[in-house]
């Protein structure tokens, strides 16, 4: 058995939890979220609690048991609490700004770089050299921080790019002269 799979998931009050064939739902005051169960894989609600079984020791089912059992952990938390990742822009002359449903990226490049936001996915910022990503599904609010990471990534000699607030940056010594 999964040490991760067979721990119930506590539901909080306010969370209403469906099970129906094969599809979890769970919907909060974040939102409404929905998984698509795997074959092997089935889920129980009962007691104030969800339960992710499997139905056969086959690799792959084992594999998805424990993975089953975080995604709908963390669809809960999301519907409850949500999800954000915080950005920062370090850079002379770098700055980032909405523009309504885009996000106006200033890299260093000659030309602004845009990104538009997904549906299911705020995006602010607080400060030019800050961006917040917030939403209720954690797979995406992670996909659309790392693709804006992705614009213009920290390097290690100048420090110069985008970089997750909690991220440490290795930075290495330049040329020497010798």
């Amino acid at each position: 058995m999964s040490r991760v799979g067979r721990l119930p998931i506590p539901i909080p009050s306010g969370v209403k939890v469906e099970i129906r064939d094969g599809v979890i739902s769970v919907e909060g005051s974040k939102g409404k979220l929905s998984h698509r169960f795997h074959a092997g894989i089935s889920a129980e609600q009962k007691d104030g609690v969800v339960e992710i079984k499997r139905a056969s020791e086959v690799k792959t089912v084992r594999e998805l048991h424990g993975l089953t059992r975080t995604i709908v952990y963390n669809m809960i938390q999301g519907v409850t609490q949500g999800f954000s990742k915080t950005l920062e822009l370090s850079g002379v002359g770098y700055r980032a700004s909405m523009q309504g449903k885009r996000l106006e990226l200033f890299v260093g490049f000659s030309h602004p770089v845009f990104y538009d936001i997904p549906d299911g996915v705020t995006v602010q910022t607080p400060k030019p050299t800050q961006v917040t990503v917030q939403g209720n599904n954690k797979w995406q609010v992670g996909q659309v921080a790392a693709r804006i990471r992705e614009v213009c990534p920290p390097e290690p000699y100048g420090g110069k790019g985008i970089k997750y607030s909690d991220e440490v940056i290795r930075r290495k010594a330049g040329k020497t002269v010798g």
